[in-house]
């Protein structure tokens, strides 16, 4: 195919945009869109801390098969795929702020659906400063997302970004005011779309027809925030931390893996489920200890005392060891040994695994969770 002509301005300069690029199928998408109108398209991804598919290709480096597409960035491969260039941009030590403070409460379980939106857009409009850009675009659909895309949040969030008049939304852009990019002829508002509602299928029918076939198929978004496990995860963690503290980015890491038991105000126990999250937990050693049944296979347990707590007493350390030995082959022996590591040597200890009868709920994190109780410390 011949090259696509540059769109200009008045001037003659180039038309530039920033792109939020998830990898998802709407923002590859908009990208698309954009793109194919001659404009010059920088996209950027934010790194929160608390997306899936980050996660998922970190595991997926620690198990022994590496599926191509478990491994890769999403939002790299829609730059490659659409031939633009991709910035990744880590903004996991402000986020922080976002999630614990949200001026606008918070949508499903511990995600702050608008405060998140407005925060990326106002660090994508720094970014168009920078850039010497002309306006930020995304892949937002009208009424896709109950809380953050319904006409009035977006625009609400269009204007706490400061770029009233600058943020286009290519998806939806015939069914919303004019920006001054269409108006100024930067773009042409006729190629542009009218999608809305939550349905994906008039975006899967246009990314084929585009030749885009490769985009992960639409589940309900990548954020973490959004899952009831990891949410009630995150208020455990901050109903338990100092009220002087926060969540580190190790604490947001390894709420994402393994079973999960609260055994005191000031320790957690987290089980792994696979070989993947065992390796995992082992890159916390010597953080804290480990717990492990050395004749059989099984999971490794990684006991999370909080800064301040005091550590596990004899009683204590049994009964975690205990609970492990449930969790492998040797939960049918009478007696198991199960090591329990720490940076100065290993106790070995004798135990009677957990019968599988005890369901641990007094251990276990509940699921159901108010995330506006989570600040209540």
């Amino acid at each position: 195919m011949p090259p696509i002509p540059r769109r200009l301005k008045e001037d003659g300069r180039p038309v530039k945009a920033i792109g939020l690029i998830s990898g998802g199928l709407d923002s590859t998408l908009a990208a698309h869109v954009i793109a194919e109108q001659g404009v010059e398209v920088l996209g950027v991804n934010f790194s929160t801390g608390f997306c899936r598919s980050d996660h998922h290709r970190a595991m997926g480096a620690m198990g022994k098969t590496q599926d191509e597409k478990r491994l890769r960035n999403e939002a790299l491969r829609a730059g490659a795929d659409l031939e633009i260039p991709v910035r990744i941009v880590d903004v996991s030590s402000d986020y922080m702020d976002v999630i614990l403070k949200p001026r606008h409460g918070y949508g499903a379980n511990m995600n702050p659906c608008i405060d998140c939106r407005g925060y990326m857009l106002r660090a994508a409009r720094a970014i168009m400063d920078e850039e010497g850009a002309d306006f930020v675009f995304t892949g937002e659909v009208l009424g896709q997302r109950p809380m953050s895309q319904h006409l009035r949040a977006m625009q609400l969030i269009e204007r706490e970004s400061g770029l009233e008049g600058l943020l286009l939304r290519p998806l939806s852009a015939r069914l919303l005011a004019p920006t001054l990019p269409e108006r100024h002829g930067w773009v042409d508002r006729e190629r542009l779309l009218r999608l809305q509602g939550r349905t994906r299928k008039p975006q899967m029918r246009l990314a084929d027809a585009a030749g885009l076939t490769d985009t992960p198929a639409p589940a309900g978004g990548c954020c973490y925030l959004t899952d009831e496990v990891y949410a009630s995860r995150f208020v455990d963690l901050l109903r338990h931390l100092p009220a002087d503290q926060r969540p580190t980015p190790r604490d947001v890491l390894l709420l994402k893996v393994g079973r999960h038991f609260r055994l005191t105000p000031g320790l957690k126990m987290v089980i792994g489920r696979d070989e993947p999250e065992n390796n995992f937990l082992r890159t916390f050693f010597p953080e804290g200890p480990f717990v492990e049944a050395p004749d059989v296979s099984g999971p490794l347990a990684y006991v999370h005392v909080h800064p301040g707590a005091a550590p596990p007493d004899r009683a204590l350390r049994e009964r975690m060891a205990a609970i492990v030995a449930r969790y492998g082959k040797g939960r049918d022996d009478e007696r198991l040994r199960v090591d329990y590591w720490r940076p100065e040597g290993v106790e070995a200890l004798d135990v009677k695994p957990v019968p599988e009868s005890d369901p641990l709920d007094e251990y276990r994190i509940a699921r159901k969770i108010d995330a506006r109780t989570a600040l209540r410390r």
